[in-house]
C-alpha cells in the first residue's frame, strides 16, 4: 500500500475497502508506515471492525543469535488503535480449541513442546496439557528456574513439566 499525495490529509482521503471487516497483524517482511495507516483508518471507521494478531512473540530467534522482530508489530497497530488485538495464536487457547474441534484431543494424553515460556509453555499450562521445553529457542534454564523459585503463582505458569536440551533428544523415544 501506497501513501496517495504528500501530505497527512491526502493519506485520510485514500479510499477504503467498504467489505473489509476486519485487520489481520502478523510477521510482514513488508510492514510500512503506509500499512499502519491503512489498518488505523479501517479500525477507526468501524467499532465492530475487528484487530486480531497472530502472535506477541518479540522476536523471532536465528541461528548464532540474530534475531528479527514480530510481534512488535502487533503493538503498533495497537498503540496506533487505541485498542488491544484478540491473539489467535500461543498462549491464547483458541489455536488448541480449533485444533480440538477438528481432532480427538485428550489432554491428559498430550503434550505441548516449545522453545519460548511465555508463549508454547503458558499454552501447555492453561490448557491442562504437560510441557516440555527445549533449550534449542531463547529460553535458557535460569529463567525456567527463576520462575520457579519465584514464589508467584502467575511465573509457575511458565515453568515446563520437562525440559530437553534438544528437540534431538526426543528421536529415541519417538522409535520406540
Amino acid at each position: 500500500a501506497a501513501l496517495p499525495g504528500p501530505a497527512p490529509a491526502d493519506w485520510a482521503q485514500a479510499p477504503l475497502d467498504p467489505a473489509v471487516r476486519a485487520v489481520l497483524v502478523g510477521f510482514d517482511e513488508h510492514f510500512s508506515y503506509a500499512k499502519l495507516c491503512q489498518a488505523l483508518r479501517y479500525l477507526l471507521r468501524s467499532p465492530d471492525c475487528l484487530l486480531v494478531g497472530t502472535n506477541r512473540d518479540h522476536r523471532l530467534p536465528l541461528e548464532g543469535g540474530a534475531a528479527i522482530p514480530t510481534g512488535c508489530l502487533v503493538k503498533a497497530v495497537e498503540t496506533a488503535a487505541q485498542r488491544e488485538a484478540f491473539i489467535v495464536g500461543k498462549p491464547n487457547r483458541f489455536m488448541l480449541d480449533c485444533v480440538a474441534a477438528e481432532f480427538p484431543l485428550d489432554p491428559a494424553r498430550t503434550i505441548m513442546v516449545g522453545d519460548r515460556l511465555d508463549t508454547d509453555i503458558l499454552l501447555g499450562t492453561s490448557c491442562g496439557l504437560t510441557t516440555l521445553l527445549t533449550l534449542t529457542g531463547v529460553t535458557a534454564l535460569d529463567e525456567v528456574w527463576g520462575h520457579r523459585d519465584s514464589g508467584c503463582p502467575a511465573r509457575h505458569r511458565l515453568v515446563p513439566d520437562y525440559y530437553v536440551e534438544s528437540i534431538a533428544d526426543l528421536l529415541p523415544a519417538l522409535g520406540e
